[in-house]
């Protein structure tokens, strides 16, 4: 069976390294390698501000432990314009950029980064996004999180990346020396 702490790593060097014993207040960080050395696959996911405001963060989060991801790094953070812009880069100049904008920083979001299975290969990025749904909420397919959950295009709940480049570049973004 698996130790939930294996792989995780103090933030803070002032915390004990102990493998079995962690303090409460420190925060964790998971290494992006399993027990036997191999890279983890990885992806990144944000539950929007909408989510967070409806309360479904625990409900996205649940739907992707229960489908054998697990979180290496989460936290709740209120998105910058700055990093907004980066991140969304390519939409800039669409009439639609403006409202992204506004829309992605109005409130706290949920920046995740997402591992699975070290034999997923490079399908993990695939596997949160079948999760999602399709972008626009009317044509989900139920049992999705924006099939079940979400109410209109513009305020469609999460991000997934949609490669493993852009996973990468998104998660550097986001954060930094991970």
């Amino acid at each position: 069976r698996r130790n939930y702490f294996d792989h995780w790593l103090p933030l803070s060097s002032s915390a004990s390294p102990s493998p079995t014993r962690y303090a409460p207040e420190v925060a964790l960080q998971r290494l992006p390698f399993n027990s036997l050395g191999d890279q983890v696959p990885r992806t990144f996911v944000i539950c929007k501000p909408d989510a967070v405001e409806r309360g479904l963060v625990g409900e996205i989060i649940t739907r992707l432990e229960r489908k054998g991801l697990t979180l290496s790094k989460a936290e709740l953070r209120h998105i910058e314009r700055s990093t907004a812009e980066a991140h969304y880069a390519e939409h800039q100049g669409k009439p639609f950029f403006e409202d992204l904008i506004a829309f992605i920083t109005r409130s706290p979001a949920m920046l995740m980064v997402v591992d699975g299975p070290s034999d997923a290969g490079d399908d993990t990025f695939a596997i949160v996004r079948n999760l999602m749904g399709a972008t626009n909420p009317a044509t989900a397919a139920p049992g999705t999180i924006r099939g079940d959950f979400g109410l209109v295009v513009t305020e469609n709940l999460v991000h997934g990346s949609d490669s493993d480049a852009s996973a990468e570049r998104e998660i550097a973004l986001f954060f930094p020396g991970l």
